[in-house]
């Protein structure tokens, strides 16, 4: 890869080397916080905090499972995801009033929940549904990997209240789950993209990790160009770090004995 970016539009640069915003390193992740027990109405909740993207998860649990589950004993976790409208730097019109949702809100809601029950106990969780809603306030790039990384706390904590209340014998976590966004700009493999940064990026990657080090989901695409087996084993790489440091503010936000594989 080149070690001098080529200048691209809404990037900083100086000497021909890329300045990203906060002075941040290509492998350091922007400053993160999760806010556990957010909104008190819900079962679990949490605000997720990167950079300056903000989610509001919530985990809700009901009664029931969809048609093709009814009867056999299996329990189901679901995801929505929204934006506000003034989540962006212009306004963005709710999708209601389009009368539909997008394709990329769709496939985000999909991401959200396989990667959260790939991480719980399905079985041991009956006949329930767990609603995930995920609702950016603020969006400044890596919303996706924020609200599967808030949700998983969201719904520990609403697991843990289920086990507390006795409607089921533990919390059904068989591991913790976290997610990050990577990426190529300018030659240079960066982590934790932000708005400008994402768009433009020649290789854009998200990479899904349980606690142990186990893939759920890596979506990486060739926005700019096409891109090698190395290349993508180096994105990795740095994401697998960064995973680890989500996943250990995770824990430190849940008292969770995990179920046995």
């Amino acid at each position: 890869m080149s070690s001098t970016p080529r200048p691209l539009s809404g990037l900083l640069y100086s000497g021909g080397k890329l300045l990203r915003a906060g002075g941040r390193s290509t492998t350091e992740l922007r400053p993160v916080e999760i806010i556990p027990h957010y909104i008190s109405s819900a079962e679990g909740s949490a605000l997720m905090r990167l950079g300056e993207t903000q989610v509001i998860c919530t985990a809700s649990v009901e009664d029931g499972v969809p048609p093709f589950l009814k009867g056999m004993g299996k329990g189901w976790i679901t995801g929505e995801y929204a934006m506000i409208p003034r989540a962006t730097d212009a306004r963005t019109p709710r999708e209601v009033t389009r009368g539909r949702q997008g394709g990329r809100t769709m496939e985000i809601q999909r991401l959200i929940g396989r990667s959260l029950r790939a991480v719980a106990d399905m079985e041991r969780l009956g006949e329930r549904t767990v609603w995930i809603d995920c609702d950016v306030i603020r969006a400044d790039g890596g919303t996706r990997t924020a609200s599967i990384t808030g949700a998983l706390v969201a719904l520990g904590l609403a697991l843990q209240a289920l086990a507390e209340s006795k409607t089921v014998p533990r919390a059904l976590l068989k591991d913790y789950i976290a997610a990050i966004s990577v990426g190529i700009v300018g030659g240079e493999i960066l982590l934790d993209l932000d708005y400008a940064e994402d768009s433009n990026a020649e290789v854009d990657m998200n990479v899904v990790m349980t606690g142990g080090g186990e893939l759920v989901e890596v979506q990486a695409t060739g926005e700019g160009r096409a891109f090698s087996r190395d290349e993508l084993n180096g994105l990795i790489d740095v994401a697998r770090p960064a995973i680890e440091r989500l996943l250990a503010l995770q824990k430190s936000m849940l008292n969770i004995d995990l179920l046995q594989k």
